[in-house]
C-alpha cells in the first residue's frame, strides 16, 4: 500500500523541485533554438528578397531622349511613294546619327562621334522605322519623338556610375577661351577649386604608395640577385646575376624617386597638378556652355571645352557652376563628354523616364535596353506544357496500376525502388539522356520546347508517381469495399471511386513536380535551350528558350545593364514559382476530405 505522505513528500522534495526546473529549463531552451532557427531562417530569406528585388527596380523604368525630329523626304522616300516597303528601307540607323550631330554640332572628332551615338539605343533608328511605316503620312512633318536612350545613359540617370555632385562656390569666374574654341583657361577670385585640387593629391599619396610597393619587389628581387651572385663559383653565371642585381636596384631607386616626388607635390600647398582619366572628373558649366579640366588650381586651371562657351565675360558665382564626379572616367563605362551631353539634354527636359512595359513584351536582345522576357515566358509555358501533357496522365496511370493492380512480387518491388532511385537522380543526367536519346536517336527538334517537356516530364515523373500513390494510398479501404460490394468492377472502383477522392493530392504532388521543373536549368542546357534566341515561339517544336535559362544566359552577359534584368527575371520566375505552389495548397485545401 503506497504512503501517500511519503509519496506527498517525494515529489515536493528539494531534488524534485530541481528536476522541474532544469526540465523546464530545457523546455525553455528548445523553444528559443526553434525560435531563433525560424528568425535566421526569415531573416536569410529577406536579405536575398532584399538583395534582388532591390537590383530588379533598376529594370522597371527606362529612358527616352525626346528630341525635334524633321522626317525628310528626300532622306526616308525619296520618290515619295508612300510604300511602307520603299519608306522601310531607309537608314534610320544614320537618320538617328544625323540628329544628334545636329544637336551637338560641335562634336567633329570620330572618338567623340562615337561616344555621341552611344547617347540612344541602336533600337531607336527600328523604332522610328516602325512608326513611319505605320503611317507614311508623317513624311515631310516634323515632329518630337522619343529615342530609346541606351543601357549607357540608362544606368548614369539611375546613378549606377556615380553622381556628378554640385560644389559650393563664392568667387566671380573669368573664362579665357583660345582661338580655335579647343581649351579655355579658367580664373576664380576665390579658393573654389581647393577640393578639387586636395583629391588630385590624395591620388598622387596613393600612386606614391602604389611605387612605393613595386620597389619593394624590385629591392627583393636585387637582393637575391646578389645572393645568387655571391654563392655563384661560375664567373659568367656571377655576372649575369650581378648585372640583374643593378638592374633591379636602378629600377628599385627609380621607383622611390618617382614616389618621393609625388609626394612632395601632395604635401606641398597650392601648387598646379595635370588631370588625368585615373584623376577626379572636374567640369565647369558656364551658361550653356561645359569645359572639363586637364589641369587645376586653387583658384582655376585649363580646360577642353565640351560644349562651346558663347560668353568669355565675368560671372558672379550664382552665374556659374562647379561639379566634381564620385569616380574618375577610367573606373566608370560612361566618358566625361557623355556625362555633359546627358546632363545638357537633362537640363533641356528632354529626357524622359518612363514604365519599362518593353521588358515584359519583347524578346531577348543583345542590348540590354531591348530585351526582354516574353520570348522565355512563352517558351516556359509551351514546355510546361508538353511535360504536364506527358507527365500526368503516364505518371497518375502508373500510380493506379501500382497501388491497385499490380501483384507483390519481386518485379513490383523492383519497379518501385527504381522510381524511389529516379526522384533523387541529378537533373542533368535527365539532360544528357535527353541528348543522347531524343535528340540525337529520335531527332526531335533541337532548342525546342517538344525536347524540353520530354526531358523535364521524365524527369518529373517519379515525384508525380510518389505523390499519386501516396494519395491513392490514403484513400480508406472502406471506399473501394463498398463499391466491390455493389458490384463494381475493380477498373470501375478505382477510376470512378478512389481516383476522384485521391484527386487533391495528386494534383498537390503534380503542381509541385511542375514547379521544379519550371525552375530547372541544367537539363534544358544539355539540350540547347541556351541559344539565343529573339523571336517569339509559336509551337512546341520552334526554337525557344526558357525562363531559368535566360535567368543563367544574363547573368553571364557583361554590360552592367543586365544585372538588373536578370534580377527582375529572377523576381518573375519567383511569381510563378509562389504561385503554383499556393496553388498547390488551395487544391488540398478545397478539395481535402477528413475520413
Amino acid at each position: 500500500m503506497v504512503d501517500l505522505a511519503e509519496l506527498s513528500s517525494m515529489h515536493g522534495s528539494a531534488a524534485s523541485a530541481d528536476r522541474m526546473k532544469k526540465r523546464r529549463a530545457a523546455e525553455f531552451r528548445l523553444k528559443l533554438y526553434g525560435i531563433l532557427a525560424i528568425f535566421l531562417a526569415g531573416l536569410a530569406l529577406v536579405t536575398l528578397m532584399w538583395s534582388v528585388v532591390g537590383k530588379a527596380v533598376g529594370a522597371l523604368t527606362e529612358t527616352y531622349v525626346q528630341l525635334s525630329v524633321e522626317y525628310k523626304a528626300e532622306e526616308l522616300d525619296p520618290d515619295n511613294t508612300g510604300d511602307p516597303k520603299v519608306i522601310g528601307r531607309a537608314d534610320y540607323g544614320g537618320f538617328v546619327k544625323d540628329l544628334l550631330k545636329e544637336t551637338f554640332p560641335s562634336e567633329t572628332g570620330r572618338k567623340e562621334k562615337r561616344e555621341l551615338y552611344d547617347i540612344t539605343s541602336s533600337g531607336a533608328g527600328f523604332e522610328l522605322r516602325k512608326a513611319l511605316m505605320a503611317d507614311p503620312s508623317l513624311i515631310g512633318q516634323t515632329q518630337t519623338v522619343p529615342l530609346l536612350a541606351s543601357d549607357v545613359t540608362d544606368l548614369y540617370l539611375k546613378g549606377s556610375f556615380g553622381k556628378l555632385r554640385p560644389q559650393a562656390h563664392t568667387g566671380d569666374l573669368s573664362v579665357i577661351v583660345s582661338d580655335d574654341g579647343k581649351t579655355a583657361e579658367i580664373l576664380t577670385t576665390s579658393d573654389d577649386f581647393a577640393k578639387a585640387l586636395l583629391s588630385v593629391k590624395a591620388e598622387l599619396v596613393d600612386q606614391a604608395k602604389s611605387l612605393r610597393r613595386q620597389a619593394q619587389l624590385q629591392n627583393a628581387g636585387a637582393l637575391e640577385f646578389a645572393r645568387r651572385a655571391t654563392a655563384a663559383e661560375d664567373p659568367t653565371t656571377k655576372a649575369e646575376n650581378e648585372a640583374q642585381a643593378q638592374s633591379r636596384g636602378t629600377e628599385r631607386d627609380r621607383l622611390i624617386g618617382l614616389a618621393e616626388d609625388l609626394e612632395a607635390r601632395a604635401s606641398a600647398a597650392g601648387g598646379t597638378e595635370q588631370l588625368s582619366s585615373s584623376s577626379p572628373t572636374v567640369l565647369i558649366r558656364v551658361a550653356e556652355g561645359w569645359v572639363k579640366l586637364t589641369e587645376v588650381s586653387n583658384t582655376g586651371g585649363k580646360g577642353r571645352v565640351v560644349l562651346p562657351i558663347e560668353s568669355t565675360d565675368q560671372l558672379p558665382a550664382d552665374q556659374w557652376k562647379l561639379y566634381l564626379h564620385d569616380l574618375p572616367e577610367n573606373a566608370r563605362k560612361i566618358s566625361d563628354n557623355q556625362i555633359v551631353w546627358i546632363e545638357k539634354l537633362r537640363s533641356d527636359g528632354v529626357i524622359k523616364t518612363v514604365a519599362n512595359w518593353r521588358f515584359f513584351s519583347a524578346g531577348d536582345s543583345r542590348e540590354p535596353e531591348l530585351a526582354g522576357i516574353w520570348g522565355a515566358a512563352v517558351g516556359s509555358f509551351w514546355t510546361m506544357m508538353v511535360t504536364f501533357l506527358l507527365a500526368f496522365p503516364i505518371g497518375v496511370l502508373a500510380a493506379i496500376y501500382l497501388e491497385e493492380f499490380a501483384p507483390k512480387n519481386r518485379i513490383t518491388d523492383f519497379v518501385e525502388v527504381n522510381i524511389n532511385n529516379l526522384a533523387a537522380v541529378p537533373s542533368i543526367v535527365f539532360g544528357l539522356l535527353g541528348l543522347a536519346v531524343f535528340l540525337g536517336f529520335f531527332g526531335v527538334p533541337r532548342s525546342s520546347p517538344l525536347a524540353g517537356g520530354i526531358v523535364l516530364a521524365l524527369m518529373t515523373l517519379p515525384t508525380i508517381i510518389i505523390a499519386s500513390r501516396a494519395a491513392i494510398r490514403a484513400v480508406p479501404p472502406s471506399i473501394r469495399d463498398a463499391a466491390l460490394g455493389l458490384g463494381a468492377s475493380r477498373l470501375q472502383t478505382s477510376f470512378h471511386h478512389v481516383f476522384p477522392l485521391a484527386m487533391p493530392g495528386i494534383l498537390t504532388g503534380t503542381i509541385i513536380g511542375m514547379a521544379q521543373a519550371l525552375g530547372e536549368t541544367a537539363p534544358l542546357i544539355m539540350i540547347g535551350m541556351v541559344a539565343f534566341i529573339v523571336d517569339i515561339p509559336t509551337g512546341i517544336t520552334d526554337s525557344a528558350t526558357v525562363l531559368p535559362v535566360q535567368v543563367f544566359r544574363w547573368s553571364d552577359f557583361p554590360e552592367r545593364a543586365f544585372e538588373a534584368r536578370t534580377a527582375a527575371a529572377i523576381c518573375v520566375l519567383l511569381i510563378f514559382l509562389v504561385i503554383m505552389n499556393a496553388l498547390a495548397v488551395f487544391l488540398r485545401k478545397r478539395f481535402e476530405r477528413r475520413w
